[in-house]
Order: C-alpha cells, then sequence, then structure tokens
C-alpha cells in the first residue's frame, strides 16, 4: 500500500464496511458454512459463500441447500450466484436476497470446465454485450449491493478486465475482485499484477486483488504494487484459516506473526471437525471432514502417511481419536453431540 492508502479508510461495499483488508474468496467445495466461521474468527474481514447456481430448479438438491444455508452467521452475509441467463441471474439475486443475503457477488472468474461450457464463470468474459445484460439486470433486481469477481480475461491475447471493470462501476457494482489470471491459465503459473493495477486505476469502487497470496509479505507486497483496497484469500487458506491472522498482523505492524502453537492448531481442528458434524450430520460430515484435515496435515513432514490414516475412518469418534492421539487429550473443549444434519 501507498502511505495514503496505508491510513485511507477500510473498502467499503454499499453499506457494509470492512473490519480490515482480508477477504476470503468464495471456493466451491471448500467455504461452506463452517469453513466461513472458522475464517472468521481467524481475521477474515468478509467471508463468502460457495457459489449458488441461478438455475433455481436445482435448488432443492442437498448441495444446494447446503451452500444456500446460512443459519445464525453473522453479517454481512455475501452470497455468490453463477449462471449465463440475465434473467435467472437476477431472480436468483432477489431469491437470494430474501433469504438473507446482504451481498451478492456474481461469478464471471470460475475457470471450471462444468462452468464455463455453460456460458457461465469466466466464460461471460467472451460476451461483452451479455456481461453489460447481467450486470444492469442483477444490480436492478436488489436493495443490496452487488460485487463482482473476474480473471484478467479468457486468454493472453484477450484481457479486457479493465473494460468489464468500467462496465460494472456503470452498472452499479459495488466493489470488484479481479485475480490476476486469465481463464486459460486456470490456477497454473504465477498471478500477474499488472492488470489489477490498471483496473485499480481505471475504476473508483473498491478492488480486492486475489491470486497467490499466501502470507502478510505477499498480501503486503500486491497491496503495494496494485493500489488495490484489499487482498482476497483462496487456496492458501485451506488448511490454514489462521493465514487471515498473520496477514492482517503483518499488514498492522509490518512483523511476521507466529504461527499457531499445537494446542491451537488441535482445537482449531477439533472446533472445525465438530462444525462438519453439526451442519452436515454424521455421515456428510465425516467424509467432507477428510479433504479438510487432509489439508491442515499438509504442512507436516509426516502429512501423507496421516492422512492415510485418516481417510479411511468412518465415524466421528473415530475422527476425534485421532486427534486426541496426534495432539493429545483435548482441554477446556466441550465436545457437541450431533443430533442429524442441520444442512437438509
Amino acid at each position: 500500500m501507498t502511505e495514503t492508502s496505508l491510513h485511507a479508510e477500510l473498502p467499503r461495499i454499499g453499506v457494509h464496511q470492512l473490519p480490515n483488508r482480508v477477504i476470503l474468496a468464495p471456493m466451491a467445495g471448500v467455504t461452506d458454512r463452517p469453513f466461513r466461521q472458522q475464517c472468521r474468527e481467524l481475521g477474515a474481514g468478509l467471508v463468502v459463500s460457495e457459489m449458488v447456481t441461478s438455475d433455481k430448479r436445482l435448488w432443492n438438491t442437498v448441495k444446494s441447500r447446503t451452500r444456500m444455508n446460512h443459519a445464525g452467521e453473522p453479517g454481512p452475509r455475501a452470497v455468490q450466484i453463477a449462471g449465463g441467463d440475465a434473467a435467472m441471474l437476477a431472480e436468483a439475486a432477489a431469491l437470494n436476497a430474501e433469504m438473507g443475503a446482504e451481498i451478492i457477488d456474481i461469478n464471471m472468474g470460475c475457470p471450471a470446465k462444468k462452468v464455463c461450457n455453460k456460458a457461465a464463470g469466466s466464460a461471460l468474459m467472451r460476451d461483452e454485450r451479455l456481461v453489460g445484460e447481467i450486470l444492469e439486470a442483477v444490480v436492478r433486481a436488489v436493495k443490496v449491493p452487488v460485487t463482482l469477481k473476474v480473471r484478467t480475461g479468457w486468454c493472453e491475447e484477450t484481457r479486457n478486465a479493465i473494460t468489464i471493470a468500467r462496465m460494472a462501476e456503470s452498472a452499479g457494482i459495488q466493489a470488484l475482485s479481479v485475480h490476476g489470471r486469465t481463464r486459460q491459465q486456470k490456477y497454473t503459473g504465477e498471478a500477474e499484477y499488472d492488470t489489477i493495477a490498471a483496473v485499480k486505476a481505471a475504476v473508483s469502487i473498491p478492488v480486492f486483488a486475489n491470486g497467490d497470496i499466501d502470507s502478510g509479505e505477499k498480501a503486503r507486497h500486491v497491496l503495494d504494487y496494485t493500489g488495490a483496497d484489499a487482498v482476497m484469500v483462496g487456496r492458501a487458506a485451506q488448511g490454514n484459516p489462521w493465514i487471515f491472522r498473520e496477514i492482517n498482523h503483518y499488514l498492522a505492524t509490518g512483523q511476521v506473526a507466529s504461527g499457531p502453537s499445537d494446542a491451537e492448531r488441535a482445537q482449531v481442528m477439533r472446533t472445525h471437525l465438530e462444525a462438519l458434524y453439526e451442519f452436515y450430520g454424521d455421515y456428510m460430515g465425516v467424509r467432507i471432514a477428510r479433504k479438510h484435515v487432509g489439508w491442515y496435515l499438509a504442512t507436516r513432514e509426516d502429512g501423507s502417511e496421516l492422512k492415510r490414516s485418516f481417510n479411511p475412518l468412518e465415524e466421528p469418534d473415530e475422527q476425534r481419536q485421532f486427534l486426541t492421539r496426534l495432539f493429545g487429550e483435548p482441554e477446556g473443549i466441550a465436545r457437541t453431540e450431533t443430533q442429524g444434519s442441520h444442512a437438509a
């Protein structure tokens, strides 16, 4: 950040002023309610839900009902919607706002083939006329602020994030997240920040920089380089929700924060497991826990071996006992017994 932006007002999305400059990126299959809560408690200034399809005919699936469950979640509740039809996206935005969404985010950044094949996600960036229709329709449909997530473009030769950013501002979009890769790159190579800097210079709405931000030092570099108002952290938060606290500490002090102790790591993992069992029920909670625990263990030298031991476990108590063997008995942590799924 420049000296000026370092002391500038924290970013605002409509009526919502963020408490800091670090945001959890929406990630399908990752940023469910238990993980969002974990990241919020450890310093994320804003968390965004997994993307919800704009096709309401699919909302009765278990996956969609779970993704749309925000019961008891503190605000501002940000819901990301995805699709390629302006009218459907507008209706989806309005219905989600009725169900408690306080920010609607439009996905034009997802590079997944199954999304792009439906002319949604980052595929939309190839059709600027349709982008304009979608932005205007969604903003018109809701009273809550609307944000947009994009990539730098479809491919190296067609980087048009600046054009779309200007269209977004004109349509009434309140903030813009830019991932520093093209759709063609998916998640390969290194993110570039020149395009994000150019987008920030081209618009007056808040701009959030996304891509390869995995430490406080990297976050500060990206904010300095781009002039962005905040950073958005995605894959680096998987198994490492402490990254939000660490980035906040570095931005505030210029000092690298010490990582979590084994005792805190154990407590966070236990709390996360219990939240998964409560939210999904025992059967699905155990299965979803496998990927999250795998990410938590990935930093350990014996992580692969531990994952091989953890993944076959079929019951919550077996997973709890695994953590007890790994870290010792929990101290002062009440165990929540699950009473079936709250997500169905």
